[in-house]
């Protein structure tokens, strides 16, 4: 398995995809329910390879992915060959971006003194989407972008 596992929850929300890929696979609703009694090694394979086909596409179509903490927010823009970070750091220990109202605060305020800004590049390491999964798994988001192209238009 290359990624991991989808929750139960993703299996629910892709239920009609599930068994479209099923049927890619000669299974049926009937076999299917077979497998699962009988044979939990194939089926686990099936939720597996499923599980990897989705990601896989996920990944693909990921361009950007947010981190926010307290005082920290990475952005990520996903290009094809490198990853672009801009790192910002607030200084001021007296909010957090974790804070509606000062979060508001920053994004009306984003040339404050105790506001840093870091932004740089790096060639992926291992394939692309192994990259931008792990982000995902230590936290980051998949956005859109917005807050990633306002920041880069600011430094």
């Amino acid at each position: 398995m290359k990624y991991r596992q989808l929750t139960k929850e993703q299996f629910l929300e892709l239920h009609h995809e599930f068994s479209e890929f099923l049927a890619t696979q000669q299974i049926d609703a009937k076999e299917w329910t077979k497998i699962k009694k009988e044979n939990a090694l194939m089926a686990e394979k099936e939720l597996n390879l499923f599980s990897d086909v989705v990601w896989e596409d996920v990944l693909t179509k990921t361009e950007y992915l947010e981190h926010i903490s307290e005082y920290d927010i990475n952005l990520f823009k996903c290009n094809s060959k490198e990853m672009i970070r801009i790192y910002i750091k607030l200084n001021n220990t007296n909010k957090s971006f974790l804070n509606a109202e000062d979060y508001s605060w920053f994004l009306k305020n984003p040339f404050d003194d105790s506001i840093d800004y870091f932004k740089a590049s790096k060639k992926y390491s291992e394939d692309r989407n192994s990259e931008v999964f792990k982000l995902i798994e230590i936290g980051s988001q998949i956005s859109k972008g917005e807050l990633f192209l306002m920041i880069s238009q600011l430094i």
